[in-house]
């Protein structure tokens, strides 16, 4: 006697419901990042706008410190493929960075962007195409590599993130590298 095969729909997962959720950038209305980031979170979508401190003279000369994101007009989302249509949709978001299969970021890299934010190391650098890369092997960000910058008396690596065509300038201990 041959055993039998069920069929029921009770018995097939959806594709969508075994994959595990994705990071993917998101452009955005310029200096709406903040209130974009704010929506995202009502309506409770996984998010990571990375930001830092700068210190500003307004036109007053009077000095203030204001956050200020790493990567203008962009954010992170993390959702599953069939669901970033819904990030799409909030006020202010214009598209998707890059082409499905391309537009995939890291873990890692996020993980390590989230770790030199907390840390206050960060700050926006030109994005660098060519240069001497390196490889981290300790620290807080070991196994990345960037473009190693020099920077008054401390040692800088560029971490460039190629689907946004952006980097980010982090301090690293030269015995990292």
């Amino acid at each position: 006697m041959e055993p039998i095969i069920s069929t029921a729909a009770a018995d097939f997962v959806p594709v969508e419901s075994c994959a595990l959720p994705e990071w993917f950038a998101i452009y955005v209305m310029s200096r709406h990042e903040k209130r974009i980031a704010e929506h995202l979170r009502v309506r409770q979508i996984e998010h990571f706008l990375p930001l830092y401190e700068a210190r500003h003279t307004w036109k007053d000369g009077s000095k203030v410190t204001v956050q200020l994101p790493l990567f203008p007009s962009y954010l992170f989302v993390r959702a599953l493929r069939g669901q970033r249509g819904r990030a799409l949709e909030v006020p202010g978001v214009l598209s998707a960075v890059g082409k499905r299969e391309s537009s995939v970021i890291s873990e890692t890299y996020i993980d390590s962007l989230r770790k030199a934010v907390t840390l206050g190391k960060a700050e926006p650098h030109p994005y660098l195409a060519t240069g001497a890369f390196v490889h981290i092997r300790s620290g807080a960000l070991a196994g990345l590599q960037g473009i190693v910058v020099r920077q008054k008396s401390s040692c800088r690596v560029v971490l460039s993130l190629e689907l946004l065509r952006r980097s980010v300038a982090v301090e690293v201990d030269i015995a990292d590298l």
